[in-house]
């Protein structure tokens, strides 16, 4: 014995889980959309944040667990749940200050935006130096809000998008002429769908009363509200008034195509309770 209680709960069985998956690499990620108020402090002192990252992974309570950081701020110098205005290279800052703490051999990555305009605000080919991947959150573009339907992940754009840059080949472009290398680079896939209440039509385009509540899994909408449609490289689906879109199998296949003929590293997806019991997004996903 060495003085250390077993690590239980959610951690033990991660630890159990990379014992039967050598391969298996761990990240410990801050932020996400209710959670990054924090970075506008942190940019303030880049190196005390990346020392409080090294000192949290090297606890000896789950020491050698976690092979890194995963840095999901949404969003630097730009808004999201709030505002940043830390300036254009506060995340290339922090992930350089993470690299310098943790060393060649970490895994050190970030979620950046979907949105164009949120890009610009950026220096993502500087963080991009430090990092061994950014993640494009090639989703949400649509969905959140207003009273006509459009996918909320559109491949690309299509007649009568209501915004142009509001799909994955547009902030796919984006990122790669602003010098983010296509090999650090991966492209998002969302498995669930968004959509609206009260429409008035089938097509993109529609009018209707609201947005229903939150989302909802790819699992689910499968067999409760099948597609009836695929616009911009992504899927449609009209069930009594409500309106829903959302990736298929189908769908991904396209964007995983669409990712190795543009040289990316990859892809992900958020995320993995939002597929079947299959795994079939999941499937479509690693074929």
């Amino acid at each position: 014995m060495d003085g250390v209680a077993a690590v239980e709960g959610n951690f033990g069985q991660l630890r159990r889980l990379k014992a039967r998956h050598p391969e298996l690499r761990l990240l410990w990620s801050f932020g996400g959309w209710s959670g990054s108020a924090g970075f506008t402090e942190a940019a303030r002192d880049p190196a005390g944040f990346a020392a409080s990252c090294r000192a949290l992974l090297d606890d000896p309570r789950w020491a050698g667990l976690f092979d890194g950081i995963d840095v999901d701020w949404e969003y630097p110098n730009a808004c999201g749940l709030t505002c940043d205005a830390s300036g254009p290279g506060a995340l290339t800052a922090l992930l350089g200050a993470l690299r310098a703490a943790l060393g060649p051999d970490a895994l050190i990555t970030a979620a950046v935006p979907g949105d164009v305009t949120r890009l610009r605000a950026g220096d993502y080919a500087g963080a991009a130096r430090h990092a061994d991947w950014l993640g494009a959150m090639t989703y949400d573009y649509f969905g959140t809000g207003g009273s006509t339907t459009a996918p909320h992940s559109p491949l690309s754009a299509y007649p009568g998008i209501p915004r142009e840059t509001a799909n994955t080949g547009a902030t796919v472009t984006a990122l790669l002429d602003m010098g983010v290398p296509a090999s650090k680079l991966l492209l998002g896939v969302g498995f669930y769908g968004r959509g609206w209440t009260g429409v008035t039509g089938s097509a993109p385009g529609a009018t209707a009363d609201g947005a229903p509540p939150k989302r909802e899994d790819y699992r689910l909408l499968a067999d409760r509200c099948p597609p009836t449609g695929t616009v911009g490289g992504t899927a449609y689906a009209r069930c009594g008034s409500q309106w829903w879109s959302y990736d298929t199998p189908e769908t991904v296949a396209a964007k995983v195509a669409y990712a190795r003929d543009r040289g990316l590293g990859g892809l992900f997806a958020w995320e993995l309770s939002g597929d079947t019991a299959d795994a079939a997004l999941l499937t479509a996903l690693s074929g």
